[in-house]
């Protein structure tokens, strides 16, 4: 069970993220506000953070700490400054909720996915949209980049059968590959630090690994509930996903097999985090809430079982 509960939120929190230095959380929800937390004691730091009564659906630091971007249900993506708290810049174009931000490793641009069915990539400077809007053809529920910036990745929310990661090539907007082999929407992307490895999760019953030389699938991380939220450890050996059954699940990647017992909550899980050491798991629900689970014995337990495993090379 998680050890620490963060209340105050008045409806889902939608996403969440360890901040610099490990001793704050950041939170976003449908109440249309930001909030951090102090991770030991579990009290909000500070006021909220508002601009506006629409609800705030994603976040993404940027690299350097300094700031964050927000998506928002009135389709504008917002840029806070971490030490003021306050708006630096308001971008809008899109016509419908931003429901996934990333910015590149740079720091210099971000991309957004939104529910009307565009991503777009914005100059953080100027505020301009310099690549887009990318029509996926259906509304945007994922969006990312490769960790090399030279690639986007898309998820959809779509119709069974037809579902597909897009990805995109990021200097010029061409539509590299489709990716078809999940039967729902795609909810979560997630690229390994290597670059070799996309992982996809999806309504429907499994998350998959793809290599990104074939594109092919590799591996699947079979469970019993749809995917919400997907997260890869620091030290790129585990995978924690976020379930609709109210259950966070870690995953070894080595493997694909699960790690320990899930972690319960008393609602759907709709978003998660690791800490930088890769110790804590921080998860956002659908009762409001936001928590923070120990996870290091779960995960030291299973590099100790592998590490006794027979050498059979």
């Amino acid at each position: 069970m998680p050890c620490r509960k963060l209340e105050g939120h008045t409806a889902k929190v939608s996403c969440i993220l360890h901040l610099p230095g490990g001793q704050r959380i950041m939170t976003c929800s449908y109440d249309g506000s930001l909030r951090v937390w102090n991770s030991e004691s579990g009290a909000q730091i500070g006021d909220d953070w508002r601009d506006g009564e629409s609800a705030v659906i994603a976040l993404a630091l940027s690299p350097d700490g300094k700031k964050v971007a927000s998506g928002s249900g009135d389709g504008a993506v917002r840029l806070w400054d971490m030490e003021t708290s306050k708006v630096i810049t308001k971008w809008t174009g899109h016509v419908g909720s931003v429901k996934s931000l990333c910015w590149n490793r740079d720091g210099e641009r971000v991309v957004s996915g939104s529910f009307d069915g565009t991503a777009r990539v914005w100059d953080v400077k100027s505020g301009e949209v310099i690549l887009g809007p990318l029509h996926t053809g259906y509304d945007v529920d994922a969006v990312v980049y490769s960790p090399d910036n030279s690639m986007i990745a898309t998820g959809v929310v779509t119709f069974p059968e037809k579902d597909y990661i897009r990805i995109w090539d990021e200097k010029t907007g061409e539509l590299i590959i489709n990716l078809r082999g999940h039967q729902y929407t795609v909810t979560c992307l997630a690229w390994s630090a290597d670059g070799r490895m996309l992982f996809s999760g999806s309504l429907g019953d499994s998350i998959k690994m793809w290599n990104t030389t074939t594109w092919q699938p590799i591996a699947n991380f079979n469970h019993a509930s749809s995917a919400l939220a997907i997260a890869i450890s620091p030290n790129g050996c585990f995978l924690a996903s976020a379930l609709f059954d109210g259950t966070a699940r870690l995953w070894s990647i080595e493997d694909g097999q699960p790690i320990g017992s899930p972690v319960q909550h008393p609602k759907s899980v709709s978003c998660l985090s690791f800490s930088a050491n890769g110790n804590i798991l921080a998860t956002g629900c659908s009762d409001n809430n936001a928590y923070l689970s120990d996870i290091s014995q779960m995960s030291r337990e299973h590099q100790v079982g592998l590490s006794e495993l027979p050498d059979v090379g």
